[in-house]
């Protein structure tokens, strides 16, 4: 059981979480709620749209140029991967990092 490097990093995870629970977030929100600079931000977006885990859209809003991310199918997928294998570490010491109906699936 290994947990997926690219999301590993404090920040990704983050990141990941924050997108897991969204249809799709924009750069300035993301930044804010992650805590991180502009320029964190952007190499770890980077990061997670070379794995095919995030998709990035450009665009405008008036004449204001922005960015959003969303999860993609895969990035899902390794995120649901990541948790579960994260549970399956920190299961011995009866702690949980999903709710308790999950658990259930999760071990069978």
């Amino acid at each position: 059981m290994e947990l997926d490097p690219v999301i590993h990093a404090p920040a990704r995870l983050q990141i990941v979480s924050l997108l897991a629970a969204a249809e799709e977030a924009e750069f300035g929100f993301v930044r804010d709620t992650v805590g991180v600079s502009d320029s964190v931000l952007s190499k770890h977006g980077s990061a997670l749209e070379a794995a095919g885990y995030v998709a990035v859209r450009k665009g405008y809003v008036g004449k204001r140029p922005k960015t959003w991310f969303k999860l993609t199918g895969k990035g899902r997928a390794a995120f649901t991967a990541y948790v579960e294998n994260l549970q399956r570490i920190v299961a011995p010491t009866g702690l949980s990092v999903v709710p308790a109906e999950r658990v259930q699936r999760v071990d069978d």
